[in-house]
């Protein structure tokens, strides 16, 4: 299994907008329902920052590039645009 921590650094107050964004278009569920999917959910952090987390959960490489491909992940990487200055990959093998 694959575990992904991807951490949105967004300009000041865009958080919430990006995760709405996502959501109204369904990005999120259509990454959910992905081949090999395990997890799929984003985080808002308590602190109150600007960042937004997302957790994810592959069930092994090749899904994830599979997943990595898709073009409603492109479209997520198209909505990022002056929401999201900087993203942080964290990826773990469980």
């Amino acid at each position: 299994m694959l575990v992904l921590n991807v951490t949105f650094k967004c300009f000041p107050g865009k958080n919430k907008e990006f995760l709405e964004k996502i959501q109204a278009e369904g990005l999120d569920a259509l990454s959910r329902a992905d081949e090999g999917n395990i997890k799929y959910d984003f985080y808002l952090p308590a602190d109150g920052s600007d960042e937004l987390l997302l957790l994810e959960k592959w069930e092994d490489a090749a899904s994830l590039l599979k997943h990595s491909k898709q073009p409603h992940l492109a479209r997520m990487a198209e909505i990022k645009e002056g929401l999201v200055k900087e993203s942080v990959l964290e990826k773990y093998e469980a």
